[in-house]
């Protein structure tokens, strides 16, 4: 079997060194387009379970992670001068250029044929038996297949991101969030930052703004046609100085550093003849859950996996691949969807709640209560207590003052209210604004329709920009989702 893959990325690499290790009498040539000790990025972070899943199928992730990488257990969010933790996070980063190198060497030794600085298209490599697509979330292979073909689709956020490196030692991961001053009053001006050690003296350090703070300071004259390799100077020494407080005046540090919009892809098939595509090439989560390169090794594993047990019938491997990872891609997509809803409306949040609930919502935006309270049962104690001392009771037993005596309703107890009908495609702001007009005095909202996030979101609009109570319809809610939905200040109230 002739093989050809196009990408030296993790997961070409990890493939590349499986397939021609796995497949009888494979010949594996691998084409990627930069020089083999160039990497743009800077550091990759994994859980534990993913460090694990990998080195099951091979080792060298975690013999990379042992000799240069960071290790941590804690996640940290600061924002107003206080910290809050969540322990019980193992996770693990390393500089990508050591896992490449690694992975570069696995293949090699493997057998595989890495050809640099040689870029190919799929209409190049036709006496191939097999082309296996790792080019990444641009990937130039499914734009010749066709989106149409594969069932493509593309959800692009609202937040600006901008990637660098620093020279700010941190502990793990750490999310800092901070208001930048002089900015017109009509726009958040908040700015937050994804940091984490990736070792050699150095953290990723990622930035996300909302569009009008991101103008409204200065941010947007790069100019986005600009070729790959220059970064935006002027953000990055920008942002060193909205973030000096918080990184004591530490460097940032640029490698084809420049702002966008983070852009998930989802696709119906991953293959077309003898083309299978594998990570970004077909799929993306939100870079907050940490899932891009572990998604893309797993792919690399289902992958060759798949070819090595039907090396006789391509069609029946690429369906197979497709069987094992398409519904655990789903998941993740599905988990990555509040964490990125989360960073669009981050400002909201810091200029609503004190330090404490802002880390808790955080921290319970994929997860309730429970999950949290087992991997860390401070974390939600803490929340628990800053509850009681404000309200007197418990998140469930208190009451919301004027309109409620506790916060869990059977439909026999629901107050006068107007009804909000979430999601059909309504920004939640507007939502909320057509239902209240022509009802002035209402204090309070009841939301329905939509799937869960949708009355969520429009939930947090009624009652952190608009100024109304906010109960949500939630028919088979439980008491930790009520609580966690109530505790986090998602709502203040659920309807069962």
């Amino acid at each position: 079997m002739r093989i050809a893959i196009i990408g030296g990325g993790p997961g070409g690499l990890l493939f590349a060194a499986l397939a021609a290790r796995n497949i009888p009498g494979a010949h594996v040539d691998l084409f990627e387009r930069n020089r083999a000790d160039e990497a743009f990025g800077f550091g990759v972070v994994f859980s534990n379970a993913t460090q694990s899943g990998v080195d099951a199928a091979d080792s060298a992730l975690r013999e990379t992670l042992d000799a240069s990488g960071v290790r941590w257990d804690a996640i940290r969010v600061t924002a107003k001068g206080e910290t809050m933790t969540f322990a019980g996070n193992g996770m693990g980063a390393v500089l990508r250029k050591d896992l490449l190198a690694a992975l570069q060497q696995r293949a090699v030794a493997a057998g595989a044929h890495l050809h640099f600085s040689a870029p190919r298209c799929i209409d190049e490599l036709g006496d191939y038996d097999v082309i296996v697509a790792a080019d990444g979330a641009n990937s130039q292979t499914r734009a010749a297949i066709g989106d149409d073909t594969l069932g493509v689709t593309y959800e692009t956020a609202a937040a600006k991101f901008i990637w660098f490196a620093t020279d700010a030692p941190f502990e793990g991961l750490t999310f800092l969030h901070t208001h930048a001053e002089g900015l017109p009053d009509d726009v958040a001006g908040v700015f937050a930052a994804h940091a984490y050690p990736i070792g050699g003296g150095l953290s990723t350090f990622i930035v996300e703004t909302d569009e009008d703070t991101w103008r409204a300071a200065g941010l947007d004259a790069f100019a986005p046609a600009t070729p790959p390799g220059p970064s935006d100077e002027h953000s990055q020494h920008r942002l060193e100085q909205i973030f000096a407080p918080l990184i004591g005046g530490a460097h940032l540090i640029g490698n084809n550093s420049r702002w966008g919009n983070f852009r998930t892809i989802r696709a119906r098939s991953w293959h077309r003849g003898n083309v299978a595509l594998l990570g970004d090439a077909v799929h993306t989560a939100h870079f907050s859950v940490g899932s891009g390169t572990k998604m893309s090794l797993e792919d690399a594993i289902a992958l060759a996996d798949a070819l090595a047990a039907h090396p006789d019938d391509v069609e029946a491997a690429f369906l197979a691949y497709e069987g094992v990872r398409q519904p655990q891609v789903a998941r993740i997509q599905g988990a990555a969807r509040p964490s990125l809803s989360w960073w669009e409306n981050f400002g909201t949040y810091f200029h609503a709640f004190e330090p404490w609930q802002f880390g808790f919502h955080f921290f319970s935006r994929a997860l309730p209560a429970a999950k949290i309270a087992r991997r860390d049962p401070d974390a939600v104690d803490r929340a628990l207590r800053q509850w009681q001392n404000r309200h007197g009771a418990p998140p469930l037993e208190s009451a919301v003052t004027g309109l409620l005596d506790r916060r869990v309703l059977d439909r026999d107890q629901l107050p006068p209210v107007v009804t909000v009908a979430a999601g059909d495609g309504i920004r939640p702001d507007d939502a909320v604004r057509e239902a209240l007009a022509g009802h002035a005095d209402a204090s309070a909202v009841l939301v329905t329709g939509g799937s869960a996030l949708d009355r969520q979101l429009t939930a947090e609009a009624a009652r952190l920009r608009h100024g109304v109570a906010a109960i949500i319809d939630e028919p088979e809610c439980d008491e930790d989702r009520a609580m966690t939905l109530v505790l986090s200040g998602r709502a203040d109230a659920v309807l069962r």
